[in-house]
């Protein structure tokens, strides 16, 4: 009997449970975010470039296709995972499911941020990932539609990240939500409109913040991955305050140069393919797939690291160097 792979899809729709924070967004949070993007074009006409958020809503439509497709697999998994692991549970952590009380929500919101933050850092320093990720990246333009121009292959890769909630015991439809509410708060964040929020930074995410991640200049590279939460960036040492008269310069230093979605997508696993062709050895060929963007076996390139050590080493050189034009002082 031969296997028909999009009736054994429509079967799997049919298992997974409804979402009710999914039905929610659709019919008003979702809503509200197509106003704000119109209210944010007539305000800022100067922050768009119409063709690049065309190409953005294209690519944000094959990313919902694929999120949709794939979205019932990933929650399957999750069902599978939190079924299978249930009698391991009892037996050494003594309960078969953490269930639905309001502080392990909480704490399925902190883990999710926590899974969300070394997605997002390891999809900007293992290359292979960063192709997949880097359509968000792109757009040479930073409004909200940014947020929703997310690459097609993400989800073939992400759901990795929160495989261990469901083997310790969170219920799989309190994961599939605190997803979506993360997705949703992020939106929000993809604004050059919004100032800093103070305080509110300390330990939440803001536009403001975000920007930086956004931005290419070579201070601001690989720098605040968090969701939700700034938290994170702080404890593992990617923080970085906005700096004060730094214009942000947004997009990515090696990029399509194009305003084709399906470019955008293909690009970088292009360019991966190309250097692992000429690539001398067997460790450079890897290093090219799964090491940090930029790097290269001949120096002809360079990872983010390496350009914020050579400007580090710049400017301490120029500092030692004013220090000694300054002249002495003079005795009295």
């Amino acid at each position: 009997m031969a296997f028909d792979l999009v009736q054994e899809w429509k079967e799997l729709v049919a298992q997974v449970p409804e979402l009710p924070i999914q039905d929610f967004g659709l019919t008003y949070i979702y809503p509200v975010f197509v106003v704000l993007i119109i209210i944010e074009y007539l305000k800022a006409k100067e922050l768009f470039d119409l063709k690049e958020t065309l190409s953005g809503f294209v690519i944000a439509a094959g990313a919902t296709v694929m999120r949709l497709l794939t979205n019932v697999f990933e929650i399957s998994i999750y069902l599978f995972l939190f079924a299978w692991a249930e009698p391991f549970r009892e037996q050494y952590l003594g309960y078969d499911s953490l269930g639905f009380a309001w502080y392990i929500w909480l704490i399925a919101a902190i883990a999710d941020d926590h899974n969300f933050y070394w997605h997002h850092r390891l999809s900007h320093n293992i290359r292979l990932l960063w192709a997949a990720h880097l359509p968000h990246h792109s757009a040479r333009t930073f409004n909200l539609t940014v947020s929703i121009r997310n690459g097609w292959f993400i989800t073939l890769y992400k759901p990795i990240f929160w495989l261990w909630m469901p083997l310790v015991g969170f219920e799989p439809i309190m994961i599939a939500s605190v997803l979506i509410v993360n997705a949703m708060y992020q939106f929000f964040l993809h604004s050059q409109l919004i100032p800093s929020l103070g305080w509110y930074e300390k330990v939440f995410n803001t536009p403001y913040v975000h920007v930086v991640h956004h931005s290419c200049n070579t201070e601001y590279l690989d720098r605040n991955h968090g969701g939700i939460l700034t938290i994170w960036d702080r404890l593992y040492g990617t923080w970085q305050e906005p700096i004060k008269g730094m214009k942000p310069q947004f997009g990515i230093s090696h990029d399509p140069d194009s305003y084709d979605p399906i470019k955008h997508n293909l690009f970088e696993f292009q360019e991966i393919w190309r250097d692992v062709k000429k690539a001398p050895t067997l460790k450079a060929k890897l290093m090219y797939i799964f090491g940090p963007p930029g790097w290269s076996h001949d120096g002809s390139s360079k990872t983010s690291r390496q350009l914020q050590a050579e400007l580090k080493a710049a400017a301490q050189a120029q500092e030692k160097a004013g220090a000694q034009l300054r002249p002495e002082p003079v005795p009295a």
